[in-house]
């Protein structure tokens, strides 16, 4: 494999079966995605609206939504070797429909970049006694993630190999100091601090928190040997880093009575905790700009003809995830999370029916992987898809009762399924890969 193919890293093609990796390898990665600072945010915004208990209830609804849409999709990935975007050409969006789909995938994982990098350079500049400034720390740490996503995955998992041992001993430390000055069934028992959080609106908060990661799992699981090794990165990494560090923030924002990621840390942990953790978010902000550079690839090449390096893109897109941080995307955590909460799920749905229940072009994707290439024809788009997408976002968006991440994947599923039994029985050959 040369150089530009490594970099590269098969953003249009199936991953051959030599590429493969250990299932412990893109385990750490998963992990890496979920034990991290945004984790923490999230767990602290819980923990600063929600009593304990009620917190757990809202992580575990969440992280059920999140493991049944990361394994299934996940699965489909490993076996057909293609991230979400490609793989979602013969699931259910055709050639155009799948390029729209990657490039939600581009501008919100790009947004995630921004408030990620933000939360990074909030805890360098804090280690540093502010002498860095904010603005100067975001462009160091934007670039110093952007320019590892460019040499790929196996930087990658490196990079979590490191990170995610030294995160865990710092939450190690931060939950001791907790216990050890506080009664562990006075902070479970207590009310939260802040403005009162709904079960429903936490729920579609913690899907939200990680829904575009579930989704974007083939991205990941597409370097997966079997599908029992899916299987158990989807289950250990969403209820370890859900439950594990959602909880564990909960009781931390209990304690010291603030929903302030970095004051807590550095008032538990210390300087060195501080740096530690937010040195650990680069191992969640390269997967944001690694599966956000594989969506432009595919919307590239796609709806413009133009074949862009994976490599290339990322330096544009970090260049802008590192702007958006030094306008301040942060502040807008919470609006953001709950957007994704219902925009990504019904892409889910969409995909799972089509791939597993209709299985419209299951034979030619069969036949095209025995020969390690792609299927040779796909439709143009599938308007069923994309109508069954913007309905159930709707729905899950207006319709403010119960848990609208599920809302909304629940409406665009089965509009999907019984559009197509209805309208479109047959699938559809319109447009060669290479036209």
């Amino acid at each position: 494999m040369s150089q530009s193919e490594a970099i590269d890293d098969y953003s249009l093609s199936r991953v051959p079966q030599d590429q493969r990796q250990s299932m412990f390898s893109i385990l750490l990665v998963r992990i890496g995605a979920l034990t991290c600072i945004s984790q923490f945010l999230l767990g602290a915004a819980l923990g600063y609206g929600m009593t304990l208990w009620d917190a757990f209830l809202a992580t575990m609804f969440g992280s059920i939504i999140l493991q049944v849409v990361a394994c299934v999709l996940g699965i489909a990935g490993a076996k057909e070797g293609m991230s979400t975007s490609l793989l979602a050409r013969w699931s259910g969006f055709g050639r155009y429909g799948s390029s729209i789909i990657g490039l939600v995938f581009a501008i919100s994982l790009t947004g995630w970049f921004g408030v990620q990098n933000s939360v990074f350079a909030e805890g360098i500049d804090a280690v540093t006694g502010g002498k860095l400034g904010f603005v100067i720390a975001s462009i160091i740490t934007g670039l110093a993630t952007t320019l590892l996503v460019y040499f790929g995955f196996k930087w990658i998992t490196w990079t979590a190999k490191i990170t995610v041992p030294l995160f865990l001993i710092v939450m190690g430390i931060g939950v001791y100091q907790v216990l050890k000055n506080h009664s562990l069934a006075t902070l479970a028992t207590m009310e939260p601090p802040g403005p009162l959080l709904t079960i429903g609106a936490a729920t579609t908060m913690v899907a939200g928190g990680f829904i575009v990661g579930c989704v974007t799992t083939p991205d990941m699981t597409r370097f997966a040997k079997s599908t029992k090794d899916v299987i158990w990165i989807t289950v250990i990494g969403t209820f370890l880093g859900e439950l594990g560090v959602n909880l564990i923030a909960v009781l931390m924002a209990h304690a010291i009575g603030s929903s302030d990621v970095m004051a807590i840390v550095m008032q538990l942990t210390g300087l060195m905790g501080g740096a530690i953790v937010a040195f650990a978010t680069i191992k969640i902000n390269d997967i944001n700009l690694y599966s956000s550079s594989l969506g432009i690839t595919n919307f590239l090449s796609t709806i413009f003809k133009v074949q862009m390096n994976r490599g290339v893109l990322t330096l544009i897109l970090g260049v802008i995830g590192t702007v958006l941080s030094i306008m301040g995307i942060l502040d807008k955590f919470i609006t953001f999370l709950t957007i994704l909460g219902v925009a990504i799920p019904p892409i889910a749905g969409i995909m799972a029916i089509d791939y597993f229940i209709l299985k419209r072009y299951r034979s030619e994707l069969d036949a095209s992987r025995a020969k390690g290439t792609l299927p040779e024809y796909c439709e143009k788009i599938n308007w069923i898809a994309i109508f069954a997408w913007i309905i159930g976002f709707a729905s899950g968006l207006l319709i403010t009762w119960g848990v609208q991440a599920l809302t909304s994947i629940i409406v665009s599923t089965l509009f999907y399924y019984i559009g197509m039994k209805v309208m479109v029985p047959q699938k559809v050959i319109t447009l060669s890969e290479s036209e």
